[in-house]
């Protein structure tokens, strides 16, 4: 192990933010992850950098986690258990299952950044939650370096959200996640809209796992900007979650408003929707902007700093609960 010092983060997050790491270790195998913490343990800790928005140099040791590996734990003739280490790339590891006619994960296809991550704040699009597949997580105590197995219930998983955001935030280093995927009658999620007509547009009336993810692939390149080419972290904000009095208020005045019920008292809006109807949609601001096709997803043109970025973001919250009475909930992790 080797550390580097004043290293550029800058292709280390997607956002493309280049702010600076006073030292930097890259971390292959949990040994090495082990013998670094019984030497240090205020770490500051990167994989794919996808979901992140740096704001400013970073003091503590940047630990980037690249342990690799795919394997198979339990198999019967209907299932498959997979374990994926984190250091994986997420989109790399839903293609090989997809190739191994393994179901579950193509509806999460293309999604940036690696596998460690993807429990944190529980991934998902287009009607799947990768918590419909995670058996287990396995991850390491910063205090003590003891390995611990966090089972799918003990995740407390919600919508973009797990107990690694909240009870244990900060305690743990993800080392690897177990999937359960179908090797036959799998279950497809097609009805959402946009994949729906997608297919329809290929005339695909029974589609495959390949079929499905390659639809999905090609609805996300259509809408969402490939962070290699403009700096983003996808989807910026949370949808929010609003009461049914609400809603109903609202959609005296905004009769188009798009809603999905999640229970008897509550709807989820799609804040895309809700930033696109402020006017934010496409709008450039210096460095940054709203990207022109998604609403959602914020972008860096090239030298926005993440205090740029952050000071948009207000700028549209604050615009939206002005306009519809909403808060809207940042998704990405803003370090500050």
């Amino acid at each position: 192990m080797t550390i580097l010092e004043n290293i550029s983060l800058k292709n280390y997050n997607t956002f493309g933010i280049d702010v600076n790491a006073k030292r930097f270790i890259t971390i292959n195998s949990v040994d090495d992850l082990q013998q670094l913490l019984s030497e240090e343990k205020d770490l500051f800790l990167i994989s794919g950098g996808s979901n992140m928005l740096l704001t400013k140099d970073i003091e503590k040791l940047v630990t980037h986690i690249n342990i690799k590996g795919i394997s198979i734990e339990n198999e019967d003739d209907n299932f498959i258990e997979v374990t994926a280490n984190a250091g994986e790339n997420w989109h790399e590891f839903v293609l090989w299952s997809v190739e191994n006619n393994y179901g579950g994960l193509e509806n999460l296809s293309l999604i940036p950044g690696n596998i460690g991550t993807c429990p944190i704040q529980n991934i998902g699009a287009y009607g799947v939650e990768v918590k419909d597949t995670i058996t287990k997580v396995i991850a390491l105590e910063i205090e003590t370096s003891e390995l611990h197995t966090f089972s799918n219930q003990e995740c407390n998983f919600d919508y973009r959200n797990s107990i690694f955001k909240n009870e244990v935030k900060d305690q743990f280093i993800i080392i690897s996640v177990s999937f359960k995927l179908s090797k036959k009658n799998h279950t497809f999620h097609t009805s959402y809209g946009a994949i729906e007509t997608e297919l329809a547009s290929k005339n695909i009336k029974n589609p495959t796992l390949k079929e499905i993810s390659d639809a999905v692939i090609a609805i996300r390149k259509s809408k969402l900007p490939d962070p290699k080419k403009l700096g983003n972290s996808g989807s910026f904000f949370k949808n929010p979650v609003i009461s049914v009095a609400l809603f109903e208020k609202l959609i005296v005045e905004f009769p188009t408003i798009p809603s999905y019920k999640i229970s008897e008292t509550e709807l989820k809006i799609p804040a895309g929707w809700l930033i696109e109807q402020a006017g934010f949609k496409g709008k450039r601001f210096g460095n940054c902007g709203v990207h022109e096709k998604q609403a959602l997803v914020l972008v860096n043109y090239g030298n926005a700093s993440g205090e740029e970025i952050v000071e948009l973001a207000q700028k549209i919250q604050e615009t939206i609960l002005n306009t519809f009475g909403i808060s809207l909930e940042i998704e990405v992790n803003v370090v500050t």
